[in-house]
């Protein structure tokens, strides 16, 4: 039976670096795939063309560059909240969480993928899209999404969490490539974290992703087993 999956990050790219395996995985099983972002990545790098671009500009474009990249990734539908990149933690949590809830409901996934609390790297906007996210989900407001999932991090495989789900990006690399380069005003923070996108990166093989919650409980121990 086919399912609604959420994912739900801070900027245009997020979706591509930590899922874009999953997410077409996902799409070609014949499930319903969809996205939420907290911003339009104003305030990213301005590589190349971009250059010249003010951050209003640079929103417009990350815009269409997230389209391109829906198309590759399969993935249903797109939404940004359009809070201000960089500064997502300045928003009110209120109006954040009710954004994510009027999202889920719209859409009614039944799981969700998100960062981790430290936000994979500890990027201000990255650790606030998780903290609203898992607040969203036990604040009971949304009642199609049975299970929660966070990516992977450093700081979780440090605290003994284990993934859930493990995706292996090889045989997909050539689209998971392609999305990336779909976000082309953004090459070099891609590049320094992918290297050249002509040739497969051993060491961000895998998308790894922990259950954070599961039917009304946080899942402590980081031994469950997920299921797709």
């Amino acid at each position: 039976m086919s399912q609604t999956v959420g994912f739900i990050y801070a900027h245009p790219d997020d979706e591509t670096f930590l899922s874009a395996c999953l997410i077409r995985q996902l799409a070609d099983q014949g499930h319903r795939t969809v996205l939420l972002l907290a911003t339009k990545g104003d305030a990213g790098q301005k590589n190349g063309y971009a250059s010249h671009l003010s951050n209003g500009e640079l929103a417009e474009v990350r815009v269409k560059e997230m389209e391109k990249a829906a198309e590759i990734l399969g993935l249903s539908a797109v939404e940004h909240l359009g809070f201000p990149d960089g500064k997502s933690n300045t928003v009110d949590e209120n109006i954040f969480i009710d954004g994510i809830v009027n999202f889920v409901n719209k859409y009614e996934p039944s799981m969700l993928f998100t960062f981790p609390a430290d936000g994979g790297n500890f990027h201000p906007d990255h650790m606030t899209i998780s903290k609203m996210t898992t607040a969203a989900v036990l604040s009971g407001r949304c009642p199609s999404v049975g299970r929660l999932y966070y990516a992977m991090s450093s700081t979780l495989m440090e605290n003994g969490y284990k993934p859930s789900i493990v995706i292996d990006t090889e045989q997909q690399w050539p689209m998971k490539a392609e999305a990336l380069k779909a976000h082309k005003s953004q090459m070099f923070a891609i590049e320094r974290y992918f290297g050249k996108l002509d040739s497969f990166p051993e060491n961000r093989r895998y998308e790894l992703f922990v259950l954070a919650w599961e039917k009304g409980r946080m899942n402590h121990a980081g031994l469950v087993e997920g299921r797709l």
